[in-house]
């Protein structure tokens, strides 16, 4: 069974807004539902996205951590942010031309200094928790994790592997056929429209 985790990602409570405008996301009701659809089948969830909502993205990785049938993640563009904690889940695999992310936890504050100080305590907390996920994969340790996050680190599929993040680069072993068929609109015209 597919499973696709597209576009940013929410919490349930946010979904039919994005429903509403038409705009790809994923939210932590979507995978448990087609969770209990598979029923213990073999999944094969694809990723692309560029992340979102952090507490969203753990209920995803939670979710796809305790499934109990065999599940293969498969990154084909983008898996940045939480998106790349979701990555982290199962045994994995990569495009060639995808890109892994994965950086500090970021959030919005006002007041005054003790609120600032209080916030900044905060998302360290939150980064050493999103940074669990690396460390359970990769067995890296906390240190090389967080480092890896606070300079915000953008990877190829062959330097994810190196990680130990993803554990294979896709059609390694098969011969690509290279085609140009580009039928994209100019970004002026999409803007425009």
């Amino acid at each position: 069974m597919r499973i696709d985790i597209k576009g940013t990602i929410i919490p349930t409570d946010d979904k039919w807004v994005y429903d509403y405008f038409d705009m790809e996301s994923t939210s932590p009701k979507d995978i448990n539902t087609s969770l209990e659809k598979a029923n213990g089948q073999v999944i094969d969830v694809y990723i692309n996205s560029g992340g979102g909502e952090i507490f969203a993205g753990s209920e995803i990785y939670s979710a796809l951590k305790a499934y109990k049938g065999e599940m293969n993640i498969h990154v084909t563009g983008l898996a940045a942010s939480s998106a790349s904690v979701i990555a982290m889940a199962g045994k994995s695999d990569m495009s060639p031309t995808a890109m892994l992310m994965v950086h500090n936890v970021s959030s919005m504050a006002g007041g005054d200094y003790h609120d600032m100080d209080k916030m900044s305590e905060t998302l360290q907390t939150a980064n050493k928790a999103i940074a669990g996920a690396y460390i359970a994969k990769t067995q890296m340790s906390e240190k090389d994790a967080l480092a890896m996050m606070d300079k915000e680190t953008w990877l190829t599929a062959q330097q994810a592997v190196e990680k130990g993040l993803i554990d294979a680069v896709m059609f390694e072993n098969t011969q690509l056929v290279a085609s140009y068929n580009s039928g994209m609109l100019p970004r002026s015209v999409i803007d425009k429209i």
